[in-house]
């Protein structure tokens, strides 16, 4: 690459990273770059997410071409999971809109993208920076309103090496706006403390729900202790109740009654219930809030049901036929239908019609092995969880099994970290 070569880093994230053979071997999710007291920050290297949902660190040095199209890097790709080290800095997640002090003292502006330049001498160095004005600022750069953005000489400003008091999250969560919820917990739990918080306080509250729902305890505990108790409750209401109650466990008593009382009614009345169990059992596991349909509901209607999008997968696999009420603790339990089973039968036809009544279900106060066995002789993504008069008081879906089998580290383990020759990839 030629001395002239210049790439921004906002266009980088999500951009695809390839072999000398074309084969796609990743996507950029950050650079690394070391910010330096004197001289403008180095970009050291790439952060890649490639299969497995697992981000690697690709060094700069490895990178055969680079773009807003693609990245081409050859050598070896070492599979052990990035770990940022204490002078390493996350352009994207850590960088963009970071208020700085522009040089001339005429006051402060907002960076919105950075500028990296590969030297003559191989090294890439932040060398432009684009800002966006601030109130502050009197304009002798060229500023004339509010608002404003120009692209300055990395020269220009200062504050780049400190760290912010109170940073958007706008340009990170837009560039990882594609990612998956369980994607998008593993950035917020590689960050810092500060920055983790800022950037979650920036999610809405369903994102930000289903972002949680992914996270270690300890993280969550983190980040709803650091939101405003009226959000935190907003937030917990838009989390399935099992995971909103195990998030309660995790609290200190006082802060979770507080919640609870700020949460409605109605989600707060599912929740407690689930805290009123011990959390290894299966009453303890269960979601309050499976899709449960009447025999007379229509095959169409409940195909319709398990469409919804806020559903989790594990759910959508079968419905749960009761009598009225619907809501749980229901009328007597009937059985349930699969989802395969729905597809092959006339839309017109009622549910009640097509019950498959061998699957048993566990009692409230199975332990976590027998919900294991059930799930396992029965070939089944979830399990209805009954009371001493057979009526549905919920589900256990198997990824709340797995969260329960799993050791609590499981997210920080990589199941193998040998690196691999791929043509076209780098060592960490």
């Amino acid at each position: 690459m030629s001395a002239a070569t210049r790439v921004y880093v906002a266009r980088l994230a999500g951009v695809a990273v390839f072999d000398p053979l074309g084969d796609q071997v990743g996507k950029v999710r950050d650079v690394v770059v070391l910010v330096r007291p004197k001289g403008p920050p180095r970009a050291v290297g790439l952060v890649v997410e490639v299969p497995g949902r697992r981000r690697v660190f690709a060094p700069l040095t490895r990178v055969t071409s680079m773009d807003s199209s693609q990245v081409i890097i050859t050598g070896l790709l070492n599979l052990r999971r990035f770990e940022q080290r204490a002078l390493e800095t996350l352009a994207v997640s850590e960088l963009l809109e970071r208020r700085v002090a522009l040089a001339d003292g005429s006051g402060a502006v907002t960076v919105v993208d950075l500028g990296i330049s590969q030297q003559r001498s191989g090294d890439w160095l932040v060398d432009k920076v684009f800002v966006r004005r601030d109130s502050s600022s009197k304009g002798p750069l060229g500023f004339r309103r509010r608002g404003e953005t120009r692209t300055l000489d990395v020269s220009e400003v200062t504050g780049l090496a400190t760290v912010p008091g109170d940073q958007g999250a706008t340009l990170l969560l837009a560039a990882y706006e594609d990612m998956k919820a369980a994607d998008l917990a593993d950035v917020l739990h590689d960050l810092g403390d500060t920055r983790r918080l800022e950037v979650a306080a920036a999610l809405d509250d369903e994102r930000l729900a289903d972002v949680l729902e992914e996270l270690p305890g300890d993280d969550q505990v983190a980040i709803v202790s650091g939101l405003d108790m009226d959000r935190a409750a907003d937030v917990l209401e838009a989390m399935q109740p099992d995971d909103a109650a195990d998030l309660l466990n995790e609290l200190p008593d006082a802060q979770a009654a507080y919640l609870l009382e700020r949460m409605e009614p109605e989600d707060a009345r599912d929740v407690r219930r689930l805290l009123a169990y011990d959390e290894h059992t299966a009453g303890g596991l269960m979601t309050t809030d499976p899709v449960i349909l009447s025999p007379e509901t229509s095959i169409a209607m409940a195909l319709a049901h398990i469409r919804r999008k806020d559903l989790p997968a594990a759910l959508a696999t079968m419905v749960f036929v009761a009598r009225p009420p619907l809501e749980t603790p229901t009328g007597r339990f009937l059985g349930v239908v699969h989802f395969q089973r729905l597809l092959r039968e006339p839309p017109h036809e009622p549910v009640g019609s097509v019950i498959d009544t061998d699957v048993e279900g566990v009692p409230e106060s199975a332990s976590l092995e027998q919900v294991t066995r059930e799930l396992a002789t029965y070939d089944m993504l979830s399990v209805p969880v009954l009371d001493a008069e057979r009526r549905l008081v919920g589900a256990i879906s198997v990824d709340d099994v797995l969260d329960h089998l799993l050791p609590d580290d499981w997210r920080e383990t990589d199941p193998d970290e040998s690196p691999m020759t791929t043509g076209g990839a780098t060592d960490g």
